[in-house]
């Protein structure tokens, strides 16, 4: 299973669709952590079959869209969020502690536009940085690990 995880276009389209657009045939699964919503409706304009999960980012001020998501994929659950409400920017002790209070086996975030991965004590730990600097990461989960990969377009 490959998840292509994106974070903070910022009006940064063009190479949001690039990512996109060079993983359709490859990932199994989009994560947007938000930072700019709209950026992720123009995609969807294109593509309404993507498979996808998203929160709203700290920009997204005016949306109803949840900040914080789970999902349960080969039998791993992912905690995913933009980040500023559990203060990233300070630390990542606060987001390590919220993944595990949701028993996460994954924990993706963004905000900081500075891509990050780490495994903590039984935590998969990723910032995919920021598209508007072409960066994105990729979770790879097969049946003996999980393998982060930070990439740039």
């Amino acid at each position: 299973m490959r998840i292509v995880v994106v974070s903070d276009s910022h009006k940064r389209v063009g190479t949001l669709f690039d990512i996109i657009e060079k993983h359709m045939n490859d990932a199994d699964l989009f994560i947007f952590l938000g930072d700019i919503d709209s950026d992720f409706d123009e995609v969807l304009s294109v593509y309404p079959n993507l498979k996808y999960r998203r929160v709203a980012g700290n920009n997204e001020w005016y949306s109803s869209r949840a900040l914080t998501g789970t999902v349960l994929v080969n039998g791993k659950r992912i905690f995913y969020c933009h980040g500023h409400t559990l203060h990233v920017k300070h630390g990542y002790e606060e987001i390590k502690n919220y993944a595990r209070s949701v028993n996460a086996d994954i924990c993706l975030f963004g905000h900081t536009h500075t891509q990050f991965s780490d495994y903590d004590d039984g935590l998969y730990v990723m910032n995919p940085g920021a598209v508007r600097n072409g960066e994105y990461g990729i979770v790879d989960i097969v049946s003996n690990g999980i393998m982060l990969i930070k990439s740039k377009i």
